[in-house]
């Protein structure tokens, strides 16, 4: 990165931010994120590098069941069956954020950062990303869950939004 970008934010998260806004760019790609666990941060992230606007459509904080339903059309019944923290939320929650903006792409992060909240099958540091392209096969889910290990809440948050803009970049390989 050649330009000092002036942030509160930790230099690898902004970094990763630029690189992201960058290679969106260069692809003519206009992208969405759909955050939970992360508050926030990686549209914070995103919108710290100038020209963002180029690429950043939009970001949706859904912390709350209730804004993941309102805002971003989730079926409660997904939520109440598989939980706020699962393939099957992150998924909705990213072909959300794809329908609710004009992106070509849109990348979910749902998790439990803690210090509670955790359990013995979703233990705190677990997140869960999804990915969806306007393009894609809507029946073909790109999603994975991480588990970060109990690294305090800002570690959990820090590692959790990288990785969801390592998704971001067009040549991200989801698993």
């Amino acid at each position: 990165m050649t330009q000092t970008i002036d942030t509160c934010l930790p230099p690898e998260l902004v970094e990763a931010a630029a690189r992201v806004i960058e290679a969106n760019r260069i692809a003519g790609r206009r992208i969405s994120v759909a955050e939970s666990c992360t508050g926030g941060l990686v549209t914070a992230a995103l919108t710290d590098v100038p020209g963002a606007s180029d690429v950043l459509e939009a970001g949706f904080v859904t912390y709350s069941n209730e804004a993941k339903i309102d805002l971003l059309g989730i079926s409660q019944d997904v939520i109440e069956t598989f939980g706020a923290v699962s393939i099957a939320v992150a998924w909705a929650m990213a072909r959300g954020a794809l329908a609710k903006s004009r992106a070509d792409v849109a990348v979910a992060v749902t998790g439990v950062a803690g210090p509670g909240g955790g359990t013995e099958r979703k233990p705190v540091g677990t997140v869960v990303f999804a990915r969806a392209r306007r393009d894609g096969n809507p029946d073909e889910v790109a999603a994975d869950v991480r588990e970060f290990g109990d690294l305090g809440r800002g570690g959990i948050r820090l590692q959790a939004a990288l990785c969801a803009l390592e998704w971001l970049m067009p040549d991200a390989t989801i698993p």
